[in-house]
């Protein structure tokens, strides 16, 4: 740290994500706390929901006993522990279901103070808005029994996503010596716009924020973001793309840009790495032999895509209609095994296929395309998407695509592997985003070594490069418009059969690359954003 900077001496993290994994925010903070510890070391608290169990949490008895018995007097319900992830920091899990009572009164304060319009709510909302309060008591209570320790410093608190809005809201009002940052991932309204198949780029500069929440029913939501980003000291978004976004939908730049980074500890090194790879490997050629019914060539190309179940939006649509393209190319020779590891609802694990795993029975499976029972089955965008092509997954097929619909967290009944164990036995990803404020996922597959293809319309895509690339650069970023459908299917195809034509010596080459653009995008290098965030909201009067 510079010597003009300000020494930060306590920091708390309040997230929906902390010890909850749900999506990108939870890769966020957990692969930033090491980094995030350096800063303030003990003095950096993680704030999270309390569901009974969440995972990596480890429960301590002793840690902040004294307080704990404060916190209980004043109404906390709390769990205080240490969350299991590189930096092992401290986090505090509230129990925020008590203070729904008072969620009629906290709606008038919000609005009544900073005009927070709560009353077309529904859905998730009331409850956001509770754990938000909730976190907020929390920060208040430590401050208050800290007081001596800690008057006169240096206290950040940093709410993240609207989810949180409403305890940076109560912080500002009733602590305003705690310096506040807000940091929106995506913006609601920006989102609900490609939920709907809105164009959001070709029509972007005519969209108005609060117009367009209204019409499309996120005007509770849009209103406590844009509240909480109007008034946090410091105001910050994760990459160039949401920035624009913010300035048109919420009517306010970010302060800061904080780009995600990613901690390398969760990355296998030397021997570990290899051998994991061929763990990885071996159990992708399992479940996929098993599930076709015969087996796959020694040289097949396994690919893959993952993330939110959001079709369009992750792109989804367009990596199917690319190995539609690819399946019937009369010049790719090659095979290729391509996975879809979405998440979906489903009722658990298809029996007949562990059965085949366990080697009960070695009968054909019918539809062999998916690992899980769906429980919307015949209406599901990916199954309907095969249905409609020859991706049937025959044994003269070139392309077979394996959809795997469960979180992949160890326990899915089918693979047992975490998403990070089978990832590293791929030999590309392919992500091409239509909305996506950074793009863990390809930032994700850079750090473990396999080469990805995204878009220029994903932050981390972006940061890679600010023109299109190929595949042969480790990441390759394909320019996405709202009306250049067709031309990325086929920029997708030509990269696949670019890397598949490559040699032995080439593909190394092309992984050497890969590795290095994600060392440069580790939090040893990014958190310097987040220090300027810490330093803009400590000079804010």
């Amino acid at each position: 740290m510079k010597k003009e900077e300000k020494h930060i001496d306590f920091i708390f993290e309040t997230s929906w994500e902390v010890c909850n994994k749900i999506g990108g925010i939870y890769t966020v903070l957990s692969s930033q706390a090491k980094e995030m510890k350096k800063l303030a070391k003990e003095s950096v608290i993680y704030i999270g929901p309390d569901f009974g169990d969440n995972k990596a949490f480890k429960e301590s008895k002793t840690l902040l006993k004294e307080w704990k018995k404060e916190a209980s007097k004043d109404g906390l319900n709390i769990r205080i522990g240490k969350w299991e992830i590189p930096g092992n920091p401290i986090a505090v899990l509230v129990d925020h279901k008590p203070f729904f009572p008072i969620k009629n009164e906290y709606f008038y304060e919000m609005w009544q103070n900073f005009g927070v319009n709560s009353l077309n709510a529904y859905g998730d909302y009331d409850e956001s808005v509770i754990f938000g309060y909730a976190a907020a008591k929390v920060i208040e209570n430590f401050s208050n029994f800290h007081s001596n320790e800690m008057k006169g410093k240096n206290v950040i608190a940093s709410y993240h996503e609207w989810t949180t809005g409403s305890g940076l809201l109560y912080t500002k009002a009733h602590n305003p010596n705690i310096k506040t940052i807000f940091t929106t991932h995506a913006t609601t309204t920006g989102r609900s716009i490609c939920f709907n198949n809105k164009p959001l780029y070709d029509y972007f500069e005519n969209y108005n924020g609060d117009q367009m929440a209204m019409e499309l029913n996120v005007e509770a939501k849009h209103s406590i973001e844009k509240a909480a980003a109007l008034n946090a000291d410091c105001f910050t978004t994760v990459s160039d793309i949401t920035a624009r976004e913010c300035k048109q939908i919420l009517g306010k730049a970010p302060d800061v840009v904080t780009p995600n980074g990613f901690e390398s500890d969760f990355v296998p090194k030397g021997k570990d790495y290899a051998q994991q790879r061929e763990e990885a490997k071996k159990s992708l050629k399992k479940v996929a032999e098993a599930l076709l019914g015969y087996k796959i060539s020694k040289n097949a190309l396994f690919v893959a895509t993952s993330g939110r179940y959001e079709y369009k939006n992750k792109g989804i649509d367009v990596y199917l209609d690319a190995l539609k393209k690819l399946e019937a190319n009369p010049k790719f020779k090659g095979e290729v095994i391509a996975f879809v590891m979405v998440p979906a609802y489903i009722a658990g694990p298809r029996e007949d296929l562990k059965e085949k795993l366990e080697k009960k029975t070695k009968a054909e499976l019918p539809e062999p395309n998916h690992t899980h029972i769906l429980h919307n089955h015949d209406f599901d965008d990916v199954l309907r998407s095969l249905w409609s092509s020859q991706l049937d997954n025959s044994k003269e097929r070139k392309v077979k695509v394996i959809f795997v619909p469960s979180y992949l967290s160890g326990n899915d009944g089918i693979f047992n592997k975490s998403y990070y164990d089978l990832l590293i036995g791929l030999d590309m990803t392919v992500f091409a985003s239509y909305y996506e404020p950074w793009g863990y996922t390809p930032h994700e597959s850079a750090a473990f070594g396999i080469p990805s293809i995204t878009t220029d319309l994903s932050g981390f895509g972006k940061w890679v490069s600010a023109e299109p690339i190929g595949i042969e650069n480790g990441v390759a970023v394909l320019h996405r418009t709202d009306s250049n459908y067709e031309a990325l299917a086929e920029d997708i195809q030509n990269n696949i059969i670019s890397f598949a034509n490559m040699n032995d010596k080439e593909r190394a080459e092309v992984i050497k690359k890969t590795f290095a653009i994600a060392q440069k995008g580790e939090w040893e290098e990014f958190i310097q954003f987040n220090l300027q965030s810490f330093e803009y909201a400590l000079k804010k009067k």
